[in-house]
């Protein structure tokens, strides 16, 4: 899946576990009585404020792309030059190569324990309260990751995605939501995110690295069975064929659409309660 993709994926899927919005159907549930009035298009799972939900859509959006830390030529590694450059090699040389320890179990559990332990690192200030800078630090990765991978930032702007990073590793650690678990079940959002997306394409992943399962030489054959267990080990469902297909796009343009729905949602809803808050306390309205 390539990278813009997985970034999209991520951002949706913190948008869906965090928010419970409701869209009204109006005239169509009328003309039509088996339709409810409205449909909720987010789960609610996890009970976070507005800010969390943007800020946790940045992050979980960085962390969709870390499993491809793994590859030394990446879109991410060159979106911190020279930082990420060698972070990349690092990750690619320890996890054994693409595709392998950053992708699998192991890789996941790996990501969550530093993020974790970066959440742990509070400090108490007088006028932002209870800040996270390790949370901050690590977002200024996560967010360039994001940066680039979408495009945010043109290639010929290779400092701006230190000014982008940098800006919203200062936002979260200010800004970042009171409950302390959220940053790492951002991060491990975004990891499992990905490897899903992966385990769609014709590559998929061996989830069990370093433990190599092939599948018996008597099934090895099977339609079905060389589909998705393939002989190197490597498991899927491949139904949206090599990265970059056109079932690739015609699952994420919805998707994308929908994780910038959410995040506009949240912002237009701070928005509409910092002008409530300044109505009241001026006492107009």
């Amino acid at each position: 899946m390539m990278g813009a993709h997985h970034a999209a994926c991520g951002a949706a899927a913190w948008v869906a576990v965090t928010t419970d919005i409701e869209v009204g159907l109006g005239a169509l549930a009328g003309r039509i009585p088996v339709l409810p009035e409205s449909v909720g298009v987010g789960l609610g799972l996890l009970d976070v404020s507005l800010v969390g939900v943007v800020t946790g859509a940045l992050v979980t959006a960085g962390a969709a792309l870390l499993p491809d830390a793994d590859h030394h030529n990446a879109t991410i590694a060159h979106s911190l030059p020279p930082l990420s450059n060698a972070l990349c090699d690092g990750i690619g040389a320890i996890s054994g190569g693409h595709r392998h320890g950053t992708h699998s179990i192991i890789g996941i559990a790996a990501f969550i324990a530093i993020a974790w332990v970066a959440g742990l690192w509070t400090v108490q200030t007088e006028t932002f309260g209870r800040i996270y800078p390790g949370a901050g630090l690590l977002a200024v990765l996560l967010v360039s990751f994001a940066a680039k991978a979408l495009k945010i930032i043109p290639d010929r702007m290779r400092k701006s995605p230190w000014v982008v990073g940098l800006a919203a590793g200062i936002f979260i650690t200010a800004f970042a939501p009171e409950e302390q678990f959220w940053f790492p079940i951002a991060v491990g959002i975004g990891v499992i995110v990905h490897i899903i997306g992966d385990l769609m394409t014709t590559g998929g992943c061996n989830l069990f690295y370093p433990l190599v399962i092939r599948p018996p030489k008597v099934i090895a054959a099977l339609p079905v069975v060389n589909w998705v267990w393939k002989r190197n080990g490597y498991v899927g469902v491949p139904v949206l064929g090599n990265a970059g297909s056109a079932r690739e796009w015609c699952l994420l343009v919805p998707i994308s659409l929908y994780a910038i729905g959410g995040v506009g949602w949240a912002v237009i809803s701070m928005g509409r309660t910092g002008l409530q808050t300044l109505t009241a306390a001026t006492g107009h309205g």
